[in-house]
Parts: C-alpha cells; sequence; structure tokens
C-alpha cells in the first residue's frame, strides 16, 4: 500500500488554520540564505584590493576587514544553537537574514576603513546565525530517509557559494563597483525573509533554558584567542610572543569549556556529541575537506595573477567551471547517499580529490589555463561527491534532540579548519619560498656582476619561480593530508539510513 505525504506527516495533529507547506520548498528557501551567507565570505576577498585603493589604507589595515568578521563568528557561533532553541529556529532565521541584510547595506555605506571593519563586525552576527540555524532546520522538516537529497541542495550554499564568488566579485569590482557585493545581499534578505516567514514553520522557543555564560566565555574567548593567532601569525611572527600566548590561551580555554560543558545541567553546547564516533570522524573528514577546499581557491587566484598576469574576472571565469561541477553533483551525491550510505560516495570523492591536488603539484609559470581549468574541475568532481555524504553521515548519528549543538560544531568545524589550514600553508608557502629565494639570490650574488636592469628582471623571475615551487610543495601536503582522510572515509557507514516517520510537509 502506497504512504501518502499525509500519512508520513509529524505525529502531532496541524491546527485547523495551519498551512502544510512540501519540505522541498521549505528547504529552498534555507538554501538561499545559506548560499547568501557563504557567498559573503569568498565574493567580499575578491574585492579587497579596490577597497584597500579607496580607503587609502596599508595591507595590514584592510586586512582586517577579512579578519574581524572571522573573529566575529567565532564569538557568535557558538551562541547561535542557544539563539535558535530560545526564539525558536523559524524566528531565529527570519531576524538573522534582515539583520545580515542590513550589515551589508551598511557595509555598503562605509565611509573608511574604521566603519567598514565596524559594519563587518555587525554583519557576521546574523552571518554566523544563519548556517547553524538553517541546518538544525534541514534535519527538522526534511524525512530522515530523504535527508541525503536534502543536503545535496543545501550543500550548494556551502561549496557551490565559494566557488562561484571569485566570478560574481570579479566582474563586479572590475566593471561595476565594489560596492555592489554588499548591497546584493539587501534584495536577497528581503525576498528570503519574506518567503520564510511564509513557508517555514515559526515555532516558540524554549523559554526555560538559561544561557551558560560560563561556557560561552570560555569557548568564544578561546576560538577568538587562536582566529586572532591564525590571522596575525604571519605578520607578528609565529614564534613571537603574542602568538605563542593567545595560542596556549585558547588551547586552555577550550580546554575548560569543555569541563563547563561536561558540569553544568544546560549547557551552551553538548559535547556529549563526540561519543558518537560517526559524527567526531565526520568532523575530521570536513577539516580536511576545508582545508583543502579554502586552500586552492586562496592559493589558485594568487597562482594565476600574480604568476601568469590573470585580471579577477578572467580568474574568476577559469574558476567557474569547478563551482558548476561541484554544484552538479551535489544532489546526484545526496541521491547516493540515500540509497548506499556515505562511505564509498566519500572514499570515491577524497580519492579523485586526493589524486587531483597530487596532479597540481607540476603547476609552473607556462602552465596552460586549459590544463589547469580541467585539473581543477577533475577535483570538483571529488569535492561534490564527498562533502555532504560527510557531513549528512556525520550529523545523522546524533539524536534528534542533540541535532542544534551538533550543527554548530559542524559550523565551528568548517570556519577554525580552513583558517588554521590556510594560516598554516601560508605560512609554509612564505618559508619555502624565501629559502628559495635567499638560494637563488646568494647564487646570483657570486656571479659575474651585471646591469641594473637584468637584475631586477632576473629577480622578479627568481620570485615567481619560487612562489610556485612553494606553492607546488603546497599541494603535495594537501594531496597526502587528502590520502588520510581515504582512511577515515571507511569507517564510515555503509547501507541507507533506517526509514522514519520524519515530516514530508511542515506546518507554516
Amino acid at each position: 500500500m502506497t504512504t501518502t505525504a499525509a500519512e508520513r506527516s509529524a505525529p502531532a495533529p496541524a491546527p485547523p488554520s495551519g498551512r502544510q507547506t512540501p519540505w522541498i520548498v521549505a528547504l529552498l528557501v534555507l538554501v538561499t540564505g545559506m548560499f547568501m551567507s557563504v557567498l559573503d565570505v569568498s565574493i567580499v576577498n575578491v574585492a579587497i584590493p579596490a577597497m584597500q585603493k579607496d580607503f587609502g589604507v596599508t595591507t595590514d589595515d584592510i586586512q582586517w576587514v577579512s579578519t574581524a568578521y572571522s573573529l566575529a563568528l567565532g564569538v557568535v557561533v557558538p551562541v547561535s544553537a542557544w539563539l535558535g532553541e530560545r526564539l525558536g529556529l523559524g524566528r531565529a532565521y527570519v531576524f538573522s537574514l534582515v539583520g545580515f541584510g542590513l550589515g551589508s547595506a551598511l557595509c555598503g555605506l562605509a565611509w573608511d576603513i574604521h566603519s567598514m571593519i565596524a559594519f563587518r563586525i555587525l554583519q557576521a552576527i546574523p552571518g554566523g546565525i544563519i548556517p547553524v540555524v538553517a541546518l538544525s532546520m534541514v534535519y527538522k522538516i526534511v524525512p530522515r530517509e530523504r535527508i541525503g537529497a536534502a543536503m545535496g541542495l543545501y550543500g550548494l550554499g556551502i561549496v557551490f557559494a565559494p566557488a562561484v564568488g571569485p566570478t560574481l566579485g570579479g566582474y563586479l569590482v572590475e566593471y561595476v563597483d565594489w560596492r555592489l557585493i554588499f548591497f546584493i545581499n539587501v534584495p536577497i534578505g528581503i525576498v528570503g525573509a519574506i518567503a520564510a516567514v511564509v513557508w517555514l514553520p515559526m515555532e516558540r522557543g524554549a523559554k526555560g533554558r538559561s544561557f551558560d555564560v560560563l561556557g560561552f566565555l570560555a569557548i568564544a574567548s578561546g576560538l577568538f584567542a587562536l582566529l586572532l593567532a591564525l590571522s596575525e601569525g604571519q605578520s607578528w611572527g609565529w614564534t613571537s610572543y603574542p602568538v605563542l600566548i593567545l595560542l596556549v590561551y585558547g588551547l586552555l580555554a577550550l580546554a575548560l569549556f569543555v569541563v563547563i560543558e561536561l558540569e553544568v545541567d544546560e549547557p551552551l553546547l553538548d559535547v556529549r556529541v563526540f561519543g558518537y564516533w560517526a559524527f567526531t570522524n565526520s568532523l575530521l573528514l570536513i577539516a580536511v575537506l576545508s582545508i583543502g577546499l579554502f586552500g586552492v581557491l586562496f592559493f589558485i587566484p594568487l597562482f594565476l595573477q600574480q604568476s601568469q598576469g590573470l585580471g579577477a574576472f578572467d580568474t574568476g571565469l577559469l574558476l567557474l567551471p569547478q563551482a558548476l561541477v561541484m554544484g552538479v553533483l551535489m544532489p546526484v551525491a545526496g541521491r547516493l547517499y540515500d540509497r548506499i550510505g556515505p562511505r564509498w560516495p566519500a572514499v570515491v570523492g577524497l580519492t579523485i580529490l586526493a589524486i587531483g591536488t597530487w596532479m597540481l603539484r607540476d603547476l609552473s609559470v607556462d602552465t596552460s589555463w586549459n590544463e589547469l581549468r580541467w585539473l581543477l574541475v577533475f577535483r570538483a568532481v571529488g569535492m561534490g561527491l564527498a562533502m555532504m555524504p560527510i557531513m549528512t553521515g556525520g550529523i545523522s548519528a546524533v539524536p534528534p534532540d542533540r541535532v542544534s549543538g551538533a550543527s554548530a560544531f559542524n559550523n565551528v568545524t568548517q570556519r577554525t579548519a580552513s583558517a588554521m589550514g590556510l594560516a598554516a600553508l601560508t605560512a609554509l608557502l612564505s618559508s619555502e619560498q624565501a629559502q628559495d629565494v635567499s638560494d637563488t639570490g646568494a647564487a646570483m650574488h657570486m656571479a659575474p656582476r651585471t646591469p641594473m636592469l637584468e637584475q631586477y628582471m632576473s629577480y622578479s623571475q627568481v620570485q615567481a619561480h619560487a612562489f610556485v615551487t612553494a606553492m607546488d610543495n603546497l599541494m603535495m601536503v594537501t594531496a597526502v593530508l587528502t590520502a588520510v582522510g581515504v582512511l577515515l572515509a571507511f569507517r564510515l557507514r555503509s547501507g541507507p539510513a533506517p526509514a522514519s516517520s520524519g515530516p514530508a510537509v511542515v506546518e507554516a
């Protein structure tokens, strides 16, 4: 006998006046907000040079436009799960969309570097809440047996948005105005908020739950310290006292957070979710994928613009095919998850990703754009297959009442791993580049004297060669790290998730 949508609906009867929304419609509303919040991170990076020129500030000053946003996210993400429960997930999502649109408008109106940094912090507060609340709502409204397909669509915001950001941002910066990268969020936020009010459930929050002040102070200050150390380690020096003090404090604060959460009656985040190995394993794999994704998205544009002289928009166009491939494969990977579970999509995807990253170790100044484009597309196949099955399998292993906390940890892992990985890779690149330049410079110094112009041209070539060599080594390191992830992927569940009586419709 065929099961109807009404028979699969939630056990609690709907009120007579309630409007029933198919879960796919509610999911698309969530994807819109998620896409907007994640896109903002990569699209702003493209506009940094244009902002620097308009504001007339140094490179160190303009980097705080990105650093301040990351630091604010580190503070607000841990409290997002509590806010979602306190206000109700639907209401928290609407308020966050409106707040993000308002913060974006203020960023577009910024008149100097100080106002821009302040407005970016305001923008980051709702920007950190959106992904946590949206992911929690996905697991609330989607039937368990369809969660893979749903997460395949949801993943467009996580992977596709950062990849398409350089193309859209490059076009706006090069041909229109960099301020438009912020103003474009305003109509999206307004339309998304209206759609959320119409199609998402607006349940009341749990008023009785108290706020874990000590836990919040521990994790917020710990993440703030770690992210600040990782962001400024290159300029301050990795062995300088400020960086070392921040790293030590950050680790101690996070350890204290775990102790506090195990003792209090109403923890800010339930650290007991790490007792589910499938969830912990998925976080390790998400860290590997985040390092691979954001590392390549950061260094390949640098390579194209610094070593091959490509413009911002042309660089974005070259990166666009990989974004399209990931966008097509995410829903496919979600359907595979529903049929065969997370193990084999993750194993195959990570294997392809490791091989593709290893092939990038042979990049040179003379590498053709077509060859690089196909290498990136090959890597994108692996990323598109692996990302959502890994994330979905991990959160599906957690009981429904702990999904909010698990989604917060998931978001913290993505942000922190990408920041830590990028900082470590950048430090390695700078060290190897400096050593290569030093060795070559010493050889040039011992050579017979040449005219000044020839020396300058030779030094420029040495710099370009050193950068490419160092980047090739980074790709080898990233490939090896991804290969280790393949071993962890074999520990994921195999086979479809058990069916449940989850909702096929939601009360809006």
